[in-house]
């Protein structure tokens, strides 16, 4: 019996907020831009447009630190509540195609079409009428990785960037993995390749022809994930949101941040309008029974901080905020999420019906 092959695509849409702020004022086309935080002590860019990128400037970068990059960098403040739209709008179209969605952010998502009869049942062109339906609808531009399974669709999709698209036919899996740098790959950080290539660890093909009790000893869980990768291995599936006990939202710097003000910049500007979005999403009732705030440090040392809290509230974060940072001891901050714990949905059930 022949085995069912996967057919999944993961949509990523070319620097989001900067793109929408161009789209509606086309003064800013051209010119470096970012959204983000306007002071340049304080400020945190949220993202930025490809002419920025060419001067070194990343999201999650400390505004100053952009502007000494890119002097001429045009900052704009985020306008949250209009990237939520559009990203429900965008959702909306892939709906069209399929609905096994997975979404990661307000801005990109997997998407299982293995069942769709649409395009003739072809997961490449189904990618490219996604893109087509979301240029001439939204004026945006989205890229797409085509793979059979959910790592190398995710890597796919960043191959062609911007407004392109990468496809892995099943057959090519093993040849496109075995060229992969070990950086492309999700959850690989600095630290961590700084340590693969101390062992003489650059490709996949490197890690495949590893032995993988050596790779356990010396890296652990990410060992085991590497090797299961370098052998084309993936067997996530695409998860559509079932009940669940959270929702999270969280982000690994490319420059570590230090400051209460930087932190609370990517909480109110980033991480928060997100986690509304994935509440929503979850339980629309959005009856929630707690917050709660995680950091790893820049010595890989993670902490989180919870409490009780019966509805979302921004203004709560800002206290938890507070409370954590007494832990922080002078480290630098390499990672920040934010989070809520669910209601039970019995539980609010039983008290909705009371009510």
């Amino acid at each position: 019996m022949e085995e069912h092959v996967k057919k999944i695509i993961h949509v990523d849409m070319d620097c989001f907020y900067a793109a929408v702020e161009m789209r509606d004022n086309p003064s800013y086309r051209g010119v470096p831009l970012a959204v983000g935080g306007h002071e340049k002590q304080r400020g945190v860019i949220s993202t930025c447009n490809y002419e920025a990128r060419k001067f070194g400037v990343r999201s999650a970068m400390p505004t100053s630190r952009a502007l000494q990059l890119c002097p001429k960098l045009l900052v704009v403040p985020g306008r949250m509540h209009v990237y939520k739209q559009v990203s429900l709008q965008i959702r909306a179209i892939f709906e069209r195609y399929t609905s096994v969605i997975e979404p990661l952010s307000l801005d990109e998502a997997f998407l299982d079409v293995s069942d769709s009869k649409l395009c003739h049942g072809s997961a490449t062109l189904i990618a490219e009428a996604i893109r087509r339906d979301i240029y001439q609808e939204l004026n945006l531009t989205a890229s797409a990785g085509v793979a059979p399974i959910k790592f190398l669709a995710k890597v796919a999709s960043d191959i062609n960037k911007p407004n392109g698209q990468f496809v892995v036919p099943p057959e090519k899996v093993q040849e496109v993995v075995d060229k992969l740098p070990l950086e492309k790959i999700p959850g690989v950080g600095k630290v961590s390749l700084e340590k693969l290539h101390q062992a003489g660890l650059y490709l996949c093909e490197d890690i495949k022809r590893s032995d993988y009790r050596e790779l356990l000893r010396r890296f652990g869980r990410l060992g085991a994930s590497l090797w299961k990768k370098s052998q084309g291995i993936d067997n996530r599936d695409v998860i559509v949101e079932r009940e669940r006990k959270s929702v999270g939202v969280e982000r690994t710097f490319s420059e570590n941040i230090v400051t209460f003000d930087e932190c609370w910049q990517v909480i109110e500007n980033r991480l928060f309008p997100e986690l509304e979005i994935r509440l929503e999403r979850a339980s629309p009732s959005k009856q929630i029974i707690k917050q709660g705030i995680k950091i790893k440090f820049a010595d890989f040392q993670q902490t989180t901080i919870e409490h009780i809290q019966p509805q979302l509230d921004l203004a709560y974060f800002r206290q938890l905020l507070v409370d954590i940072l007494k832990r922080q001891q002078g480290r630098e901050i390499r990672l920040l999420g934010v989070s809520v714990m669910l209601k039970p949905e019995e539980q609010a059930r039983q008290l909705s019906f009371f009510e």
